[in-house]
């Protein structure tokens, strides 16, 4: 009996080449949490509000966005928290970001030295410990565009910090992000 001649098949090869190419487009473009790190708090000013102080301060956060799209995002608002009480706000103004990049996010926010003057006892405490738990929450809606399609998106980011209360240094933190896609 003889060997039969096996021919190559083109047919068969284009496909196993164009399936092992989606394959690899599909893990590359599989969409990842955004990740948030706030770098530093920066106290801007006091302003009397009797009979309580308000601070006005600059929050520094590096934002990544480790995805294959572009995304563009809307106004909103981050709340902070301070043992469960909300302290203030700062706004995120509306801006994009490019795909597989970073970039520092300067957040001016208020906090409300009326709503600290409720917690007293607990913040003379953290100043003496210099050490003060704050929580923050923001959601973000927006856009990623994919070639000629734009897949909506809603990112909720809950953080927890610890910063030093006299010199507002980042001590230690914790973020969390969930990426969600919305149905047009």
């Amino acid at each position: 009996m003889g060997k039969e001649e096996k021919k190559f098949n083109w047919g068969s090869a284009l496909v196993g080449a164009a399936a092992a190419t989606a394959t690899a487009l599909v893990i590359s473009t599989k969409p990842r949490d955004p990740t948030f790190h706030l770098i530093s708090i920066d106290l801007t000013s006091f302003k009397l509000n009797f009979p309580a102080l308000d601070a006005e301060m600059i929050l520094t956060v590096h934002v990544t966005n480790p995805n294959v799209a572009p995304i563009h995002y809307s106004d909103t608002e981050m709340s902070i928290f301070y043992d469960g009480s909300l302290l203030g706000s700062a706004p995120v103004m509306a801006g994009s970001q490019p795909p597989r990049s970073c970039q520092m996010l300067r957040l001016p926010a208020r906090l409300s030295g009326l709503q600290l003057a409720q917690n007293g006892k607990k913040f003379l405490a953290d100043v003496a410990r210099r050490e003060m738990v704050l929580d923050s929450t923001v959601d973000i809606s927006g856009a990623a565009k994919v070639l000629w399609w734009n897949h909506k998106f809603k990112v909720h980011v809950d953080s927890h910090v610890i910063v030093d209360p006299l010199f507002f240094d980042v001590i230690d933190q914790e973020n969390n992000s969930k990426l969600d896609f919305v149905q047009s």
